[in-house]
C-alpha cells in the first residue's frame, strides 16, 4: 500500500472523462446513432473504466462518486452534445483529444491502481484494476455495440501503455516508498510520453497466430 495518498484534481478529471466521452460520442456518430445511443456510448467511454473498479472490483460502501457528481454526468451530456456539433471537424480538435486521452489514460492508471491498493487488493490485482479503470470504457463501448473489442485486436499501444504506467506507480509508491502525487506524476508522464512515441512512430502489437503456426 502507498504510504500516502495521490488525489486526482476535480478539474483533471472532468477534463479527462470529457476526452474520452468525445471519443464515445464520436463513435456513435460514425456508426449513424441518433442522440440517446451517441449519448450511451459516451458515458460508456467517458465513465465505463470507473464505474467496472468501483461496482465489480472495488465495492466500497455508497454510490460511486461518478454517479453522486452530477459533474460526470454534465460532463458527458457536453461531450455528446460537442460530439454532434463539431463531430465533422473533429481534425481540428484531434490534437487537444490525443493529448487529453494520453495524459488520462496515465492519470487513470496511478489513480485506479492506488485505490486498488488502499481496498488491500494484491498488487498484481491492483495493477489489473488500474490498466481497467484507464482502458476499460472502450471495452465497454465494443460490447455495447456489439463489436469486437478493440483492446484484443492487434493495434498500437493503448493498453500496454496503461499497464506501464499503472507498473511505474506501483514500483515507486509501494517498492521505492516514494510518496504518492510525486509517483504518479512521474508515472503519468512515463505514460504520456510512451503513448505519444506509440502514437508518432505507430508502434503496434501484432498477432500471436504467426508464433504458433511456426511452432506447429
Amino acid at each position: 500500500m502507498p504510504a500516502s495518498e495521490f488525489h486526482l484534481p476535480a478539474i483533471f478529471d472532468l477534463c479527462a472523462t470529457f476526452a474520452f466521452a468525445v471519443t464515445g460520442a464520436l463513435a456513435g456518430i460514425r456508426r449513424k446513432y441518433d442522440i440517446v445511443g451517441v449519448f450511451f456510448l459516451a458515458l460508456a467511454c467517458g465513465l465505463g473504466g470507473g464505474l467496472i473498479r468501483d461496482a465489480v472490483f472495488i465495492k466500497s460502501p455508497g454510490p460511486t462518486p461518478l454517479l453522486a457528481d452530477p459533474r460526470y454526468i454534465l460532463v458527458v451530456v457536453g461531450a455528446t452534445v460537442f460530439g454532434a456539433i463539431f463531430g465533422g471537424r473533429v481534425k481540428h480538435v484531434r490534437r487537444l483529444i490525443a493529448i487529453l486521452d494520453a495524459v488520462g489514460l496515465g492519470a487513470y492508471a496511478a489513480f485506479g491502481t492506488q485505490k486498488a491498493l488502499n481496498a488491500d487488493l494484491a498488487v498484481p490485482a491492483a495493477i489489473l484494476v488500474g490498466v481497467i479503470n484507464a482502458a476499460g470504457g472502450g471495452l465497454l463501448r465494443d460490447i455495447i455495440t456489439g463489436e469486437e473489442p478493440l483492446v484484443f485486436k492487434p493495434g498500437q499501444f493503448y493498453v500496454l501503455t496503461a499497464l506501464g504506467g499503472s507498473v511505474a506507480f506501483v514500483f515507486m509508491a509501494v517498492h521505492l516508498e516514494m510518496p504518492a502525487t510525486k509517483a504518479a506524476l512521474i508515472s503519468i508522464f512515463i505514460t504520456f510520453v510512451f503513448r505519444a512515441l506509440t502514437i508518432a512512430f505507430n508502434w503496434r502489437t501484432t498477432s500471436v497466430s504467426p508464433l504458433v503456426d511456426a511452432g506447429e
